[in-house]
């Protein structure tokens, strides 16, 4: 016989995040998968509709992939018409990198879809928790990084 009695015990925070990232995932990719679009691909036009102009290293970080499988995600991307890239003015061996009219109306199609997504994970919470989760959720991403995150 044990001395300690078996606990229910609560699961890791990081397990929980990680089921959270992985539920995500599955269902954002159901959801992109019909337009044509990978997640990575999804999550680069959606980078790029918040910002616009970015280089293949920013792209690479705030899509959470490297910049090699960021190339790649930007062949597909150009080669689908959903991205156009230039070379930077003023720094000529930097590409930028902006979406096209067809890569704007896919994340149009795609956007409602998403939304629907999120308004089913975040359902349970009250008004108050749904509004401050986001912050929360920046400063835990801070905090494990260089910052460099956004």
């Amino acid at each position: 016989m044990s001395a300690h009695p078996q606990q229910a015990q609560e699961p890791r925070l990081s397990y929980l995040v990680g089921r959270l990232d992985r539920a995500l995932r599955l269902l954002i990719e159901d959801a992109v998968r019909p337009h044509g679009l990978t997640v990575p691909q999804y999550t680069t036009l959606s980078v790029l509709q918040r910002q616009t102009g970015l280089s293949n290293a920013q792209l690479a970080r705030r899509a959470m992939t490297t910049p090699q499988s960021m190339s790649e995600v930007l062949a597909a991307l150009t080669k689908a018409g959903l991205i156009r890239r230039e070379a930077d003015p003023t720094h000529g061996r930097i590409m930028r990198t902006e979406l096209t009219p067809a890569g704007e109306a896919v994340l149009a199609r795609i956007e409602p879809l998403i939304n629907e997504i999120e308004a089913r994970m975040l359902a349970e919470l009250a008004t108050g928790d749904r509004e401050r989760l986001p912050g929360l959720l920046r400063s835990c991403v801070r905090m494990l990084s260089s910052g460099s995150e956004s």
